[in-house]
């Protein structure tokens, strides 16, 4: 055990001295700082590493469908493959949003996430057969460039946008009850107004939600246990501005 310093008064006592922060004092903190900064590095590695083999599954099944005549033929005569696959992928979200200790506990997160990626590729892939193969490859350029700037504008900025939570999740229910009407008044003109919103509100989702991620200085971050569900959420944010965009080249 380390000894406490002490230092003699003038009456003959022995306090404990003042610590002071000295130069070597301040390496033991700077040491602290580093091991948090490295696990949050770490964290962010791995969010997108996980994310990079999720997009890497759903464009393996955008491909499928685009290029291979048989497989886009087979989904056209059984719709039900659809539906299970919109089923399966709604209820493993809801499990992964509501029950934290099941995403949080390997491997059963991992497997979860594995089922919701292969449910939200095959949908995207018979969403992809409706659209010819120049839109998709021009919907996912562009959501490519889009992505990518937010990320490094996220990382760059000094702007916090972890504190507009509020603002966007309003922002969904003004969103959602328009894709609604919408979808009961179809025209070219509302489903083009419709999209660019859409892709403008998930545009600022990637934004919040990676800041979320980065944490330092900003107010809000997610724990770095929160892997799978950061990952996730930027997954659901570049699925969502691809989606938004097919539609807009309609």
């Amino acid at each position: 055990m380390a000894e406490v310093p002490y230092q003699t008064m003038s009456d003959g006592s022995h306090v404990p001295k003042t610590v002071h922060l000295d130069p070597e004092s301040q390496v033991e903190i700077r040491g602290l700082s580093f091991s948090e900064e490295s696990i949050r590095k770490a964290f962010i590695r791995k969010v997108y590493l996980i994310l990079t083999v999720q997009l890497a599954i759903t464009m393996a099944f955008i491909s499928l469908f685009m290029y291979h005549a048989p497989a886009q033929a087979f989904v056209e005569q059984n719709p039900w493959i659809g539906i299970a696959a919109f089923v399966t992928m709604f209820a493993v979200l809801i499990i992964m949003a509501c029950c934290g200790e099941m995403r949080r506990k390997t491997p059963h997160n991992f497997i979860f996430l594995a089922m919701f990626t292969a449910a939200q590729g095959l949908m995207l892939g018979i969403i992809s057969t409706q659209y010819s193969s120049n839109q998709v490859l021009m919907a996912v350029g562009i959501t490519c460039v889009i992505c990518i700037g937010l990320t490094l504008f996220s990382f760059q900025t000094k702007w916090d946008f972890t504190l507009m939570g509020g603002f966007l999740f309003v922002a969904l229910l003004v969103v959602f009850v328009f894709g609604i009407i919408v979808a009961f008044f179809p025209g070219s003109a509302a489903n083009s107004v419709y999209a660019v919103c859409g892709a403008l509100l998930f545009s600022l989702y990637l934004i919040y939600d990676t800041q979320m991620m980065i944490g330092g200085s900003h107010k809000y971050s997610i724990s770095p246990e929160e892997y799978i569900f950061a990952a996730l959420n930027l997954y659901l944010d570049i699925v969502n501005i691809f989606l938004f965009i097919l539609r807009a080249s309609r």
